[in-house]
């Protein structure tokens, strides 16, 4: 499949959308970036992008994405994390993904790329988490994000040629969301939750850019679901002593029993929510904890896609150089 129209990318002022939206637009590809109303738009102006503003809750203002020769929606626009109540994600996360959706097939689109997350899996049980995995979502967030994802399957039913990408913790430049931040820049963190020993799943936000545009190509692609993750599992411990190397802070030495983590995580969810903030670590994120987490990304390399990033130590390595080098 051939796509010579507009791309339009959802969340793209998020984190892991602005990265799909610099991926396509360096290819010289025609973009659409979409999110909520913002006034900064120089990253938009400086790509050479379109910006529309919208509202995944607000079905009225979502027309507008599609007018002229769109051929492709790349979908990242979703409240990421684990603070936010069930209640308050349904209606951009579960309700967004139906609004756009219905206008997707509406409008004839010829690919509707979905980013959920591997959350929708549940606690680690074992063994690498694979696509054919019945879900088990075990917190708000990916409760959430698990019933987004069925609102797709049910429009695939109606002919939405839609495919299911499933990222596990995303972290590269410019990451200030998600568990991904402690990687992507300074952190506050100064001791290891746990033993340390457990295993992390982990991709940078370059691998998945590419892997959606990627994805979207394939027409046997359509109805499937796909990890991304990189191909190497370091340890919790391993993961926060190179980030500590990389951003040139103390090394984290002192190991806290996860109870404690946990209260901590309820103070600092707390005195968090009066400032309007989301806490560095939270609670729900801590559970992930007690397990390993190993994430199966055979089906995505099987389709002959390449990883930029494979190795999490060198793609830190890199990361480093690049924080050097963008400091202000």
């Amino acid at each position: 499949m051939n796509f010579t129209g507009i791309s339009v990318v959802t969340g793209a002022g998020g984190f892991m959308g602005s990265h799909v939206v610099e991926y396509l637009a360096e290819k010289g590809i025609k973009v659409r970036a979409t999110s909520r109303p913002r006034k900064d738009l120089s990253f938009f102006d400086r790509l050479g992008v379109e910006y529309v503003a919208a509202d995944l809750t607000r079905p009225e203002t979502l027309p507008r994405l599609f007018e002229g020769d769109v051929d492709r929606i790349f979908h990242l626009g979703a409240i990421c994390n684990f603070s936010t109540p069930f209640e308050k994600l349904y209606p951009t996360n579960v309700k967004g993904v139906d609004h756009l959706t219905d206008l997707a097939l509406k409008n004839g689109v010829k690919r509707f790329i979905h980013v959920t997350s591997t959350s929708v899996y549940g606690y680690y049980k074992g063994t690498p988490f694979r696509e054919t995995d019945k879900p088990d979502p075990r917190d708000d967030y990916a409760r959430s994000k698990k019933e987004g994802e069925n609102v797709v399957f049910n429009k695939l039913a109606k002919g939405l040629p839609a495919v299911i990408v499933r990222p596990p913790t995303v972290y590269g430049p410019r990451c200030n969301d998600g568990a991904g931040k402690v990687f992507s820049r300074p952190s506050k963190i100064s001791a290891v939750p746990g033993s340390g020993r457990q295993l992390l799943a982990n991709v940078r936000a370059e691998d998945v850019a590419a892997a959606l545009e990627h994805l979207s190509f394939l027409d046997d692609a359509v109805g499937e679901i796909y990890n991304i993750a990189d191909n190497t599992n370091p340890t919790l411990e391993e993961a926060l002593t190179l980030s500590a190397n990389t951003y040139n802070a103390a090394v984290p030495k002192l190991h806290l029993p996860l109870s404690i983590v946990k209260f901590s995580t309820i103070l600092d969810g707390f005195f968090s929510r009066l400032k309007g903030k989301i806490p560095e670590l939270e609670y729900d994120a801590v559970k992930y904890l007690y397990f390993d987490y190993v994430v199966d990304n055979t089906k995505l390399k099987n389709t002959g896609f390449a990883l930029q990033y494979p190795d999490f130590r060198e793609s830190m390595e890199q990361l480093g150089k690049w924080f050097q080098q963008n400091q202000s």
